[in-house]
């Protein structure tokens, strides 16, 4: 059965007469009768008995009329819900993030999105930039926030946008009682620590750090692997190793007892968000972006 017209009924049974349905529904009284025509046909039987001064229902029209009233309020519950969403009191995003962008992006951002929204919420997950990508094309999650290297190929599926957020700079990661650990703020030429013993990442860091060192001279003599900042820098700290670390784990993660400096000629990383091309016309997702890069503007720029 036609939901409009059912709805018509339901109204004509509210107000006791078809005169009275056109007022409220500011309908012409002949197009409510045409509507109560057709619902009779597809019932195969009357709905209303006509009187002088209004309608009285059958038996099969009080029938009807509970599933009316019934669907009248899911349809109410669904309009309800869909201006919720649409006004953002209410909706769910979920999130993919690498892991330095988690412990500084993320939590940042969703404290803003909350301030702005209350009713949405932010379900995060970490993950490496493939691992997230692969998420978000499988609809396991609805934003992916992801980084690459420069000189590194990162080609983007087809259904996919890729949005702009920012740099993050790579910085070499000594022990304090490196003869390089000082100046701080000067760039090192990485030449400098060619005879060192290296901590590699995660599998793509890893191989950015032999693709720089290599363009430098040398292959990096990589005596350890761990994508947990905080493990490369105690392995750093004790006098294990050198690493390169981008500003962003170190904003999340400092360990006293290592120094950082800059790398000569070394160009940073960037970062992106990647969503669905139709996502963007969601409003929660729009918003979530948004509180994203308006987060990020603040965070790259002061760590």
């Amino acid at each position: 059965m036609d939901v409009q017209r059912l709805l018509i009924f339901r109204e004509i049974a509210r107000t006791g007469s078809i005169a009275g349905a056109a007022r409220s529904l500011g309908w012409t009284q002949p197009a409510v009768s045409q509507h109560l025509r057709h619902l009779e046909r597809q019932a195969g039987t009357p709905l209303v008995l006509r009187r002088p001064r209004g309608v009285q229902l059958t038996e099969a029209g009080q029938a009807l009329l509970r599933h009316a009233d019934a669907i009248a309020t899911r349809v109410q519950a669904a309009v309800a819900d869909l201006d919720a969403l649409v006004q953002m009191r209410a909706g769910t995003v979920r999130l993919a993030v690498f892991p330095s962008a988690g412990a500084t992006l993320a939590p940042a951002a969703m404290s803003l999105l909350a301030r702005r929204h209350p009713g949405l919420e932010v379900r995060l997950c970490t993950a490496e930039p493939p691992q997230a990508v692969a998420r978000l094309v499988s609809g396991e999650v609805d934003l992916a926030v992801t980084f690459a290297h420069a000189g590194e190929e990162t080609p983007t599926p087809g259904e996919l946008v890729r949005v702009p957020v920012g740099e993050d700079p790579l910085r070499l990661v000594l022990p304090l009682s490196h003869p390089c650990a000082r100046p701080p703020d000067t760039p090192l030429d990485l030449r400098e620590l060619a005879r060192e013993k290296w901590i590699g990442g995660c599998e793509r860091c890893t191989a950015h750090l032999r693709r720089a060192c290599e363009a430098a001279g040398f292959a990096p003599d990589i005596r350890h692997s761990t994508d947990d900042y905080v493990l490369t820098q105690a392995l750093i700290a004790c006098d294990l190793a050198v690493g390169l670390l981008p500003r962003l784990a170190l904003h999340a993660a400092r360990d006293p007892g290592v120094a950082v400096r800059p790398v000569a000629g070394m160009r940073p990383r960037t970062l992106h968000i990647l969503h669905h091309r139709e996502a963007d016309q969601i409003p929660a997702v729009r918003a979530t972006v948004r509180a994203l890069l308006d987060t990020a503007a603040r965070v790259l720029t002061a760590s």
